[in-house]
């Protein structure tokens, strides 16, 4: 099973704040929208995204069909793949892709320690 991308979704209060600190890190800008308050960044294969009132708590992100640089990659397990294995192995799913679609979707889960996790297919 190939999860994809990886990434931490953080949730902030201020996106330019966050910006300029995440910058001081050495991160630089590589996709979104700050006006519309989310910005993706990267230092060399680290990814964080930035989101302004967009969700409560922090989110561990997959994206599978997508490398670290969010281009596509190839053979890739698609998110309802991964939604099967998930419920073969007892794992409770908050939000599930419908299984009759193709193309983008995503699942929601929370780990035992309470930590959301977001596998997000953009393809």
């Amino acid at each position: 099973m190939r999860l994809g991308a990886f990434s931490i979704s953080l949730s902030v209060k201020d996106i330019h704040t966050s910006k300029a600190f995440y910058e001081k890190l050495g991160f630089e800008v590589f996709g979104g929208d700050i006006t519309q308050n989310w910005l993706m960044m990267k230092n060399e294969n680290s990814v964080i995204g930035l989101f302004q009132g967009m969700f409560e708590d922090n989110i561990i992100t997959f994206n599978p069909g997508w490398n670290q640089n969010a281009e596509d990659v190839n053979p890739f397990t698609d998110v309802r793949e991964i939604q099967k294995h998930l419920k073969e192995h007892g794992v409770n799913l908050v939000s599930e892709a419908d299984e009759t679609t193709e193309g983008p979707e995503n699942i929601t889960m929370v780990d035992p320690d309470g930590n959301p996790i977001l596998i997000d297919q953009h393809r």
